[in-house]
């Protein structure tokens, strides 16, 4: 299995391009989300989870979404993560993940767990003014999350770009390299996906090798 990282601020394209990437790839593939691993808070009242910072390393479970990459690494199915934004808890279901030859990482954190990371081969971070992000995550909170403009503005400066400055900014210094102009840049696409083919040809090359010095 060959497993890619992608990583970079809030709406910064990094569904967009894991989506694009596992689109063009003629092999199975699977996208784990990692905001789908969010803490639940549904033991709190509403306007307590308001108030969480889900921008935070801390609010994510690293170790379930650990435990299931290892599991897919393995062989073995998970269960499909998901989580409802509006009413700030999880939304798992029973249908279940099978391993596939590609699995693709993607979130603000990606990079957070050294655990995680020693697995990926490649690790890709979204550059992008945080100017573009905001006004992506404003569209994309409103028509998609049902959030109020000034929720998102409050929590953009109570959580969001301080944590983008403390934490994310600086996850670029782990990347193999940094794709620009976000999700929809179709040249980065296309070569993180001939990257993909040719490890995945190489491995069946090898494969065959072996089975033929039997």
């Amino acid at each position: 299995m060959i497993i890619i990282g992608i990583c970079g601020g809030t709406s910064s394209g990094k569904s967009t391009l894991a989506r694009t990437i596992k689109e063009e790839l003629s092999c199975s593939c699977v996208i784990l989300g990692q905001d789908c691993y969010y803490f639940d808070q549904k033991a709190k009242p509403m306007e307590e989870r308001a108030k969480v910072n889900y921008d935070s390393p801390e609010i994510f479970d690293h170790d379930e979404l650990y435990m299931d990459v290892l599991a897919l690494k393995a062989g073995r199915p998970i269960t499909k993560k998901g989580y409802d934004f509006p009413n700030h808890c999880r939304a798992d279901s029973d249908e279940l993940i099978y391993p596939p030859e590609v699995l693709i990482i993607e979130g603000i954190h990606a990079f957070y767990d050294v655990r995680l990371m020693s697995h990926m081969d490649l690790k890709i971070y979204m550059r992008v003014d945080t100017d573009i992000c905001l006004l992506r995550r404003i569209d994309r909170d409103m028509k998609k999350r049902g959030r109020t403009l000034e929720s998102i503005a409050a929590q953009y400066k109570a959580t969001v770009k301080p944590m983008y400055d403390e934490y994310i900014s600086k996850y670029i210094d782990k990347a193999d390299f940094a794709v620009m102009r976000g999700g929809k840049n179709t040249m980065a696409a296309e070569a993180v996906t001939a990257y993909i083919e040719k490890k995945l040809l190489q491995a069946k090359e090898k494969k065959a090798q072996e089975t033929e010095n039997k």
